[in-house]
């Protein structure tokens, strides 16, 4: 038999051939194997179409179901949202490789019924995606709300404020001492706090106050308590889309009727403006309410330039400032307070700060707060065990990107864990304690401000809250000053509950009652003369002891909520 010359070289090519593509095959094994170690690990007992989502829902608040997983899992892995995969993120490393090195790429926050429906679809700056709207309005807000040049005006408001509230009380304990012959009043200092920071942050948007007995404020806080709930509560729609038809539980319904509550007071608040009937007289430009201000802002600009007409910017807005920073500080102060009565020795050495810098003749002043370290730490504390929103507002990846190592794709959804990570034994020392004291010593040198990842409050990275400073302020000034005029005590020898509750932001379950009775030294101040009392830093402390209050009935405290 006569073989072909060229069957050694055929055989040879095909033998050539075959080794390649095995050596392709096992390289490409090999390389597929490593892209699938750069995915996060997912959380096992995900179900068909709704994913974790059943493990959200249950009696646990989900920023604790995700810190469990993260003991189990890691400080960074995803978790199937129906559709949606989202990053949970419960280290201060990995957060800041997500605000820093891939802040742009999350950037953008995800689409829902409720920021569609009741934040004038997505016309609120703080919860539209990421674009030159979002940078333009935030821009305005910077320079022209919380700008040094307004926080003259501000400072007033929060003082004026501040005593309206203190007289509030003590005209409560001299009604409660001449009609129940008692020297203790209860008072739900959590619906004071309340009050007062609605107050504060709707004069300086409108010019206008709500008295205790208010109507119109009496309908804006309950139309406000209902938007937190509501964008808190879970809607098919936002995780299946292909179920939008099925409306469980009425919320989509709620939102719609929500949104035009909320839109009804922000009409109204600008019709006032726009014929000149604001409830206070400004005249110089400082002392223009922040509807003034924006509107004269946005005569000049060309209704081209935005998505929206200018009538709805300024109502979402106006939305935006006060969400933003109503319930998240009196959430806040309401914490703050209820650590301190449960740790009175911290109490006191606040309270004896505050003497040594301040003194007990006259009230504090905004020169007084930078003095006042121990108060700083107190609040920084609270921040760390209670933050006002323990998951991060969400964010959604623009782009893929690289996190920790690990790839992830564009459209994932950004959740920070920072009830978690505020509380991880290899930062912090006795994590669950409150302790103050730690911010003096090894951990002095951080703040709230978004540039140490340990504690990030108010986030961080380009959608960072736009008013830190102006929040911490608020909350310095108002714990000062409730130090300094009352004595703290509990309601009784039981330690206040500190029970978490669901919602948007981290409230606490119960409501924070306290009992007030003055403890004056000399005579005490009553009727008019009150007011020339606060205004000279005479108002006596009075003590949160134990007793009950019998009114008055339909004030900033008691039932009727």
């Amino acid at each position: 038999m006569e073989f072909h010359p060229w069957f050694p070289t055929a055989t040879g090519t095909i033998l050539f051939v075959i080794t390649v593509a095995f050596l392709f095959y096992i390289v490409k094994k090999s390389s597929a194997k490593r892209c699938k170690k750069r995915e996060p690990p997912q959380a096992k007992g995900a179900w068909p179409i709704i994913g974790h989502l059943h493990l959200l829902g249950g009696s646990q608040l989900p920023h604790m179901v995700l810190g469990d997983m993260a003991d189990k899992y890691g400080p960074i892995f995803t978790i199937k949202l129906g559709v949606h995969q989202a990053l949970v993120v419960s280290n201060g490393e990995i957060a800041k490789d997500c605000f820093t090195t891939n802040d742009k790429a999350f950037a953008s926050r995800p689409k829902s019924e409720g920021t569609k429906l009741m934040a004038y679809n997505y016309a609120v700056f703080g919860l539209s995606s990421d674009g030159d709207y979002w940078r333009k309005v935030r821009k305005i807000v910077m320079s022209e709300v919380l700008s040094q040049q307004r926080a003259e005006m501000v400072g007033r408001i929060q003082v004026s404020e501040l005593r309206e509230s203190i007289k509030d009380i003590y005209d409560a304990w001299v009604e409660n001492k001449e009609s129940e012959n008692s020297d203790m009043v209860k008072v739900e200092m959590s619906r004071w706090f309340g009050n007062l920071i609605l107050n504060i942050m709707v004069r300086i948007l409108s010019g206008k106050r709500f008295s205790p007995n208010d109507e119109e404020g009496i309908r804006f806080q309950k139309v406000v308590k209902k938007f937190f709930g509501l964008m808190g509560a879970f809607v098919v729609s936002d995780y299946i889309p292909y179920l939008k038809f099925l409306d469980v539980g009425g919320c989509i319904k709620a939102m719609k009727k929500t949104g035009e509550d909320l839109d009804n007071i922000f009409e109204g608040w600008l019709k006032e403006h726009k014929i000149g009937r604001e409830s206070t007289t400004q005249q110089s430009e400082g002392d223009q309410t922040f509807i003034s201000v924006l509107v004269s802002i946005l005569q000049g600009v060309s209704a081209e330039d935005f998505p929206y007409d200018h009538d709805t910017i300024i109502k979402a807005t106006c939305e935006q400032l006060l969400v933003a920073g109503l319930d998240t500080t009196s959430v806040t102060l309401t914490w703050a307070l209820s650590l301190l009565l449960n740790n009175p020795k911290a109490l006191k050495i606040a309270q004896d700060e505050i003497d040594e810098h301040v003194g007990k003749d006259r009230q504090v002043e905004e020169s007084d707060l930078k003095n006042l370290v121990y108060l700083d730490v107190i609040i920084k504390e609270t921040m760390r065990l209670y933050p006002p929103g323990p998951l991060s507002v969400p964010h959604e990846s623009m782009e893929d990107c690289i996190v920790a190592g690990y790839n992830i794709p564009k459209g994932t959804r950004l959740l920070v864990n920072l009830w978690k990570m505020h509380r991880d034994p290899n930062i912090w020392s006795d994590p669950l304690e409150f302790r103050p004291e730690r911010f003096l010593a090894r951990h002095k040198d951080i703040d709230v401000k978004g540039k140490h990842f340990e504690l990030l409050p108010f986030g961080s990275g380009r959608r960072i809250c736009p008013g830190v400073s102006f929040a911490l302020h608020v909350l310095r000034f108002t714990l000062a000053t409730l130090i300094q005029q009352f004595m703290l005590k509990r309601p009784s020898n039981e330690p206040i509950d500190m029970t978490e509750s669901s919602g948007l932001t981290d409230s606490k379950a119960t409501p924070l009652e306290g009992m007030v009775s003055s403890v004056g030294q000399g005579s005490n101040p009553a009727g008019d003369d009150l007011l020339r009392y606060l205004a000279l830093g005479l108002v006596h402390r009075v003590s949160l002891g134990a007793s009950s209050w019998a009114g008055p009935k339909d004030r900033f405290m008691g039932a009727g909520d």
